[in-house]
């Protein structure tokens, strides 16, 4: 079993000075952390693989493909693999629990 902490998660991210901790790469799938603040840009650009974000904290709007919508603590949004997805108009720092599968590089 693999256990993770989202107190011990954000930790690490910060000490590795990165807006995004992987933390967890199976044969089939990989996990992150991806952390933007209040008023930060995201960087994203499409990915090769599908990926599900999960708000973990925080409040943000999602543009994915031709679509926005607002997220909060809770929302759940699918990105297809080559969607182009970005995260903006971030009101409150946001940490997003990040599904890739297959896994990312």
């Amino acid at each position: 079993m693999k256990e993770f902490r989202l107190d011990r998660l954000e930790a690490e991210r910060l000490a590795n000075d990165g807006a995004y901790l992987r933390f967890l790469r199976e044969r089939n799938v990989s996990v992150g952390l991806y952390a933007l603040d209040a008023g930060q840009r995201d960087p994203q650009r499409p990915q090769r693989q599908d990926v599900v974000n999960f708000v973990v904290s925080g409040r943000a709007s999602m543009t994915v493909g031709e679509e926005t919508t607002t997220v909060a603590r809770g929302s759940v949004v699918y990105v297809p693999a080559g969607t182009p997805a970005r995260f903006h108009h971030i009101t409150e720092d946001l940490r997003v629990m990040v599904v890739f599968s297959p896994p990312e590089g």
